[in-house]
């Protein structure tokens, strides 16, 4: 599932671009989801011990037009209900302008970053063995320090 700083870059520069040209703008990317939301729906789905992970992956595209076309080849438009249907040409050009100065790299290329959430949670079964209850264990964790000369005595 994509992370709510999925393309941070594209989003601003369009931002940007309408802000100047058209005096407001609208949301032209698709939202995307926080790492706390995830956890909050499964929780409430009746999971636990749950673990969320996130990667970044940049890729560098030659221009933001090349990003844009990428994007809808993935299937990934907008499907934001309020946005504006349509970009003026004068606002797509002024956003490939500012996505190229403000976030190109040296070769002439631009990044796009793709924040990436993988997660895990669990329901426990009546089957499965349960876990102990806390504070209830025998040894300490301080103790694992002193295991190398139990061993060693035990050796001899």
């Amino acid at each position: 599932m994509f992370g709510g700083d999925t393309l941070y870059e594209l989003r601003c520069s369009l931002q940007l671009a309408e802000l100047e040209r058209e005096g407001g703008f609208s949301p032209h990317v698709s939202p995307f989801t926080a790492v706390s939301d995830l956890g909050h729906l499964l929780s409430r789905a009746g999971f636990n011990t749950l673990t969320v992970d996130t990667d970044e992956i940049q890729v560098n595209y030659p221009g933001l037009f090349e990003v844009m076309e990428d994007l809808q080849g993935m299937g990934e438009s907008n499907c934001s209900w309020n946005r504006k249907p349509l970009l003026h040409r004068e606002t797509m050009l002024a956003a490939a302008a500012i996505y190229q100065e403000m976030y190109g790299n040296s070769d002439g290329s631009v990044p796009a970053t793709f924040q990436i959430y993988y997660m895990i949670g669990w329901k426990f079964h009546e089957s499965q063995a349960r876990p102990a209850q806390r504070g209830s264990a025998t040894v300490s964790f301080g103790d694992l320090a002193k295991i190398d000369g139990l061993l060693s005595r035990g050796k001899k």
